[in-house]
């Protein structure tokens, strides 16, 4: 990332970003700041190494994943011509499936019907 664009406590930024292919480009998705002992000193946050003088601590600031867009971008790069989507390999160990297909459509043969007790 350029300097310019740094925040005030940032030595250096990096963005994480994913292939969307609907907009056939890289998306930011998260992004890392290391801000060495900027905030550290700031909040007088130190540690003492063994028997060493208590010194400034480093610090790293991380924003969240961007959830809808590593959906977007997972369900763009997967998605198979039926609509179906192809779990990609890392993921599978934690949905235990290798496709997610469209549910069936529900029967309109089954009708339930509620009826209230009048009230008395």
């Amino acid at each position: 990332m350029a300097t310019e664009d740094l925040g005030a406590p940032a030595y250096r930024k990096w963005d994480i970003l994913a292939w969307m292919p609907g907009r056939q480009s890289y998306n930011e998705v998260s992004s890392l700041s290391n801000c060495t002992d900027y905030q550290a000193r700031r909040l007088n946050i130190r540690h003492k190494a063994d028997d060493k003088k208590p010194q400034f601590v480093a610090t790293l600031n991380g924003t969240a994943l961007a959830v809808p867009r590593i959906l977007i971008s997972i369900l763009e790069t997967y998605q198979e011509a039926d609509g179906s989507v192809r779990v990609p390999a890392v993921l599978r160990p934690y949905l235990m499936q290798d496709h997610i297909r469209k549910p069936p459509e529900p029967s309109t043969t089954l009708h339930h019907h509620h009826h209230r007790k009048a009230e008395q």
